[in-house]
């Protein structure tokens, strides 16, 4: 099912950083009102990333990595993306576990927790649900929301955000098979797993951004 985009999907990115109301880390186990977990399922719905602002968001944690890479020892398959998920406490489980499910799956990128991380997981309140976004400055992060995580599975929408970070677009229209249909199927879909045609995408994006830093280092030598 499809549902129109809200307009403020326009105002992704930057605008964002300024809206946030984030709750401290010590509350744990919120509560929401009926309200507010509508307000944050209609936007896992309808106000996703815009193409313009996945592939800045892409970009930025591409660069970064590929920044390091450059110094690991040659020869090294996988591009090795840092992420920092001390900002979301209360998804700790769903973070790690999101990681594992996107490391089993594709080969070109793997996630890591550590530091100096070329993006980070941040967790709040926001009317808007959870999105990934970049500040426009090589610095990118994951925003859960509290409330669209009671509505939906959080291990989805977790590996969900996850997905953009790795270069993947929103596709509400898709089937519950389809991570990145996020809320197109409704809060009884808890498929946490990228198909087919999603790891295929992501090995292609990293595979051509590990190839192009490769040609940069032949003609600097």
């Amino acid at each position: 099912m499809s549902l129109p985009k809200l307009a403020l999907s326009a105002t992704l990115g930057l605008g964002l950083a300024a809206a946030l109301s984030a709750v401290p880390a010590s509350a744990a186990t919120p509560d929401h009102s009926t309200t507010q977990r509508s307000a944050a399922a209609a936007g896992y719905t309808a106000s996703g990333e815009e193409k313009a602002d996945t592939d800045a968001f892409i970009k930025a944690v591409m660069k970064s990595a590929l920044a390091k890479q450059a110094k690991a020892p040659r020869g090294t398959a996988a591009v090795t993306v840092t992420y920092d998920a001390s900002q979301a406490p209360t998804f700790q489980a769903q973070i790690s576990r999101s990681a594992q499910i996107w490391n089993s799956s594709v080969s070109n990128v793997k996630l890591q927790a550590g530091s100096n991380a070329d993006f980070s997981y941040r967790e709040g309140n926001d009317p808007r649900g959870s999105y990934a976004s970049t500040d426009g400055h090589g610095s990118g992060y994951v925003f859960l929301d509290y409330a669209q995580n009671q509505e939906y599975d959080s291990t989805r929408v977790t590996a969900h955000e996850t997905g953009h970070v790795l270069g993947l677009p929103d596709h509400y229209e898709g089937p519950c098979s389809e991570l990145m249909s996020g809320g197109g199927p409704g809060p009884s879909c808890t498929n946490s797993q990228p198909d087919q045609a999603e790891i295929s995408r992501v090995n292609q994006l990293w595979a051509n951004g590990l190839a192009k830093l490769e040609k940069q280092l032949a003609k600097s030598h």
